[in-house]
């Protein structure tokens, strides 16, 4: 290569101090050292590294694509200031030049084909940067194990500079950034700041940014949810919230300090409508290629970075990511984009919720490691990271109404706050699946479900949408997307509460009946139910016979007690067990639950939450506390390992 192209540094080169007039060339000539430069996947890749007694300055460099070096070079920070350096940057130029030149034979003993050690030895590097070369060709090895190996050494690597970070970083390929993004304790100093957005035109508002690419995707073969998303979200924007303040102005009077609140409606609600809209969208996989080509990635960083004060709103965004990483023909796009190192510094949140989003992401993307995809609403809890723990069995959470597939999940909540002098809130978990059972069970894979419920159709989020909350269609909906988790392969233990143990019943009956789904049945070792209501809940008979509900939803008339599909359903599933080799334990719940200010019942009484065949374990809690330890010593705890034990204890001893 010629070296010319690397003559436009010199206008680039930037500092933040300004240097002494009187300092000479020899001792700039001195100062002047190359740390690292490689040929990867067709790029090269350089940092320079300035140094000066009292301040840095650091030349970085990337060439992207090997036919495009000779106009492309980027360098950060500002460019010389030719009043204070007379004479000196030509000098720079030459010197960076012959440091190119060197570093370039350097790279290309350094990876060339073959395996002659010695062409490690002869390669003009310095001792103690050696082993991150090699780590970093092993990355590039056609043997899948060495690859593996290569990278979980680099992840495991703290003790770099700033510029060996940046190295590695820019000499990464896709592959290898993914797998560092999904290693345990990363330094997120491996991954490369997101690139530059792209211009945007500064009369348009990121609501009018969001509102052309939803209007830019496909309109036809829509089903009525996703048109009342899209049309909702076109609809709620600035516009017609000042309509709306023109026509309450004008009324006066009471009118007119609402319309005047209104002025102060952030547009995160706007965005949160457009937000939910996209993610409709992303669910279809003739829609994905048109959010991605028509900027929707970059779109999206803009607002995630934007709003890193909404974790509402960062999470809706990595969720979206995490269903375009379903599809394979999209990761380049998504990874140049720079969307790894979001997801790797997300990935580590204190938030249980915003790292699930995010390992769900990260582990679409990665096809190294990873054979099977995590639909929307399917969360990997345990294991996150790569890891080369032999994985024994699958445990998979079912919430029930009104419940989500992390909160439903956390530890009990603490009647009073503790006292300076007691324990630490630090041991207070947001989810026990992920941090109790995943560290006494560390060879489950620990799956949490999420489906949307709803006590009346007034919350409905879609109209439209109701159909497909019965329990035969969510539970065919849930079926296909733990199939495409993998579910099946393996044992498999299921842990439910509430209606959640009803949808699990339907599930194992469906996938009886059939020939391609026959695994779940087979490969079912245990079922836990946290009181479910197997004969109906007295919370549906209330909120129906007392009208605490205006038009109940379909959920709450499936749960009525002595329900007809209920009893159909507990029938079947009972002679569909009676010759199955699974444990069953119910856990009934002892204590009323407080509803509103004016009642307190059983949500599920006890009659309700035996199943008649299996165990049956009451538990001093309420309805929403059944499935909510106390503690890792509690009896709830304590007694649901004891069974998970009992029911892979055969598994365990094959291993």
């Amino acid at each position: 290569m010629s070296v010319a192209a690397y003559g436009l540094m010199y206008r680039k080169i930037s500092t933040s101090a300004t240097p002494s007039r009187h300092r000479n060339w020899k001792y700039i000539r001195n100062i002047v050292r190359i740390t690292g430069s490689l040929f990867l996947g067709g790029c090269l890749f350089i940092t320079y590294e300035i140094q000066a007694l009292r301040k840095a300055i650091t030349v970085d460099t990337q060439a992207v694509q090997q036919e495009k070096l000779k106009s492309y070079i980027y360098l950060h920070t500002v460019s010389l200031d030719q009043n204070n350096f007379k004479g000196i940057t030509n000098k720079v130029r030459i010197e960076l030049h012959k440091t190119a030149r060197k570093a370039l034979e350097a790279s290309a003993k350094l990876f060339r084909r073959g395996h002659d050690r010695e062409q490690y030895y002869n390669a003009n590097v310095e001792d103690h940067e050696l082993p991150i070369w090699l780590l970093l060709k092993g990355t590039q090895s056609a043997d899948k194990r060495v690859r593996l190996e290569a990278v979980q050494k680099i992840a495991g690597i703290h003790y770099l500079c700033d510029y060996q970070y940046r190295t590695v970083a820019q000499a990464s390929d896709r592959r290898t950034t993914i797998g560092l993004a999904r290693s345990k304790d990363v330094d997120l100093r491996f991954f490369l700041p997101p690139p530059a957005l792209p211009k945007i035109n500064d009369n348009y508002s990121i609501e009018e940014e969001l509102r052309q690419l939803l209007s830019s995707l496909p309109q036809t073969e829509l089903d009525q949810c996703i048109k009342y998303f899209t049309s909702l979200a076109l609809r709620e924007t600035s516009q017609s919230l000042a309509a709306e303040r023109r026509g309450l102005w004008c009324f006066g009077g009471n009118g007119l300090p609402y319309a005047e609140s209104l002025s102060s409606v952030p547009s995160e609600k706007q965005e949160v409508f457009s937000l939910q809209a996209l993610l409709k969208h992303s669910k279809i996989s003739t829609h994905v290629d048109k959010i991605v080509s028509n900027g929707g990635l970059q779109l999206l960083q803009k607002i995630y970075l934007l709003r890193n004060d909404s974790q509402k709103i960062q999470r809706s965004i990595i969720r979206i990511i995490g269903n375009l990483a379903l599809h394979e023909h999209l990761h380049s796009n998504i990874v140049d984009s720079g969307w790894v190192s979001i997801l790797a510094e997300a990935v580590k949140s204190p938030y249980v919720i915003q790292s699930s989003h995010a390992a769900r992401a990260l582990v679409n993307l990665d096809r190294e490691t990873v054979t099977e995809k995590y639909p929307d609403g399917v969360y990997i809890l345990h294991p996150q990271q790569r890891t080369s723990q032999v994985i024994n069995a699958d445990i998979l959470f079912i919430h029930g109404l009104l419940g989500a597939a992390f909160k439903t999940w956390r530890q009990q909540d603490r009647d009073q706050p503790l006292d300076e002098s007691a324990a630490q809130e630090d041991d207070y978990t947001e989810c026990w699946p992920k941090d109790w059972l995943a560290a006494d069970f560390p060879t489950l894979r620990i799956i949490s479900v999420e489906y949307d419920t709803h006590l009346s159709d007034w919350k409905s989020k879609c109209p439209a949408d109701n159909h497909r909350k019965s329990m035969a269609n969510r539970s065919t909906e849930l079926l296909n997307k733990l199939k495409s988790a993998g579910v099946g392969k393996r044992p498999i233990i299921w842990v439910s509460h509430s209606m959640g143990g009803l949808l699990v019943k339907k599930m194992l009956i469906n996938a009886s009946r059939d020939k391609d789904m026959q695994d779940f049945v087979k490969n079912t070792r245990g079922i836990a139910f946290y009181s479910v209501p197997h004969r109906g809940s007295r919370l549906a008979e209330y909120s129906v016979n007392a009208r605490l509900l205006l038009f109940p939803s379909i959920e709450v008339k499936e749960l009525s007690k002595d329900s007809p599909a209920l009893k159909e359903l507990n029938e079947e599933f009972i002679e569909f067990a009676k010759n199955k080799d699974f444990k069953i334990a119910s856990f009934a719940e002892k204590l009323p639950t407080q509803i509103g200010s004016m009642m307190s019942l059983h949500v599920v009484p006890a009659e309700s939450a035996d199943l008649g065949i299996g165990d049956i374990i009451p538990v001093e809690a309420n309805h929403l506390n059944v499935c909510k330890p106390k503690s890792k010593e509690s009896f709830i705890y304590q007694r649901t390992l004891q069974f998970i034990f009992d029911a892979l204890s055969g598994d365990m001893g094959k291993q």
